[in-house]
């Protein structure tokens, strides 16, 4: 089968042929439709984004498609059943694994695509109980999307942060997770959303999808506050992972309030004088990921009518493109929300 193999840091990707991976014991082999190409990926493939597998790996988080084989023991699902994939398994060593607990309690989980093979490629196998139905109504581009770039933000601005309806949100960097958080914030009842970017395509963007205030980082804090009343915002999310944007973020909070760190980086953080911290109450919390549970909302939501990302598909392109996708979500080429790898098509959107 074709695949995409990443060779190690700042290595080229490779487009090769390797042997259709065969499922084992409570395992599934999908035949992937379509997966993203997320800023992650990026991540690994510069090093700032350790691997816990020696390459080479296939890359791939973000993904859709049918059921195409099934490993001993798996009774729930069929061949040609359409599914969504959450992209994680457990380390199998640490305590909560060892105790059979749900992967979302395992310390250190493993990410499809990072720590082992990932869907771009034409099959990937992966345990049962990753999958999620996807009705016939939810295309495959639009389940592959949900698995992260999607999922991720909907954790961080519901769960995380807990936004409250009434509350006041601000997000930093309108990329592909950022984009979707100006929507999931609006949809959870913010009374205000922010949108914070230094591309003006990615400005546009957040206004049409909703956003309050789109504004360049410059003066970012001080159009904030103006705009809401001196307050600040209850809820501040950094999707960068840079130090000036989450000090920024930070500065952007109103007495109590919470800044989420949800774009990842090798970035150390330096906020200033915790006595900052303890007089305006203010809370830092990480975010990493997603649950089963949320792609499954995801799914129920797009399904029902009430979220629509079918917009945010910027371009579709084969497997044999990987490397020009990457250099188009590197260069941020026309402001990508998602780009895609599907098989036999490339046309942009």
């Amino acid at each position: 089968m074709l695949a995409v193999r990443w060779l190690g840091v700042d290595k080229p990707l490779e487009v090769t042929d390797i042997a259709v991976p065969e499922p084992g014991p409570g395992e599934v082999r999908v035949r992937v439709a379509a997966c993203g190409v997320c800023a992650s990926d990026l991540h690994v493939f510069d090093g700032s984004l350790p691997s816990r597998a020696q390459p080479p790996v296939t890359p791939g988080h973000e993904s859709a498609g049918v059921v195409s084989a099934l490993g001993d023991g798996v009774t729930a699902w069929r061949l040609e059943d359409r599914v969504a994939i959450y992209a994680g398994k457990g380390c199998g060593v640490c305590k909560a694994c060892v105790e059979g607990r749900p992967v979302e309690e395992c310390w250190l989980p493993l990410t499809m695509g990072v720590d082992y093979d990932g869907a771009w490629a034409e099959e990937v196998v992966v345990p049962a109980s990753a999958l999620v139905r996807l009705p016939e109504n939810v295309p495959f581009e639009v389940g592959a999307i949900l698995a992260d770039c999607v999922a991720t933000p909907f954790a961080a601005v519901t769960e995380t942060a807990a936004l409250k309806t009434g509350e006041r949100i601000a997000i930093f960097g309108v990329g592909g997770l950022g984009t979707h958080a100006v929507q999931i914030a609006r949809m959870a009842g913010a009374s205000f959303v922010a949108a914070v970017d230094a591309r003006p395509g990615a400005l546009e963007r957040a206004k049409l999808l909703g956003a309050d205030l789109a504004v360049e980082p410059e003066g970012a804090v001080a159009a904030i506050r103006d705009a809401t009343g001196g307050e600040g915002v209850d809820v501040a999310c950094d999707f960068v992972g840079a130090n000036n944007v989450l000090k920024a973020a930070v500065a952007s909070l109103a007495k109590n309030g919470r800044a989420i760190v949800v774009g990842v980086s090798g970035e150390r953080i330096s906020l200033g004088p915790s006595i900052l911290f303890a007089v305006f109450g203010t809370k830092l919390l990480g975010h990493y990921g997603y649950r089963r549970s949320h792609l499954e909302t995801l799914v129920d939501l797009v399904s029902s009518g009430r979220l629509d990302i079918s917009g945010s598909i910027s371009a579709r392109l084969p497997l044999e493109q990987a490397e020009e996708a990457v250099r188009m979500l590197r260069t941020k080429e026309n402001d990508p929300v998602r780009i895609l790898l599907v098989h036999g098509v490339s046309s942009p959107v």
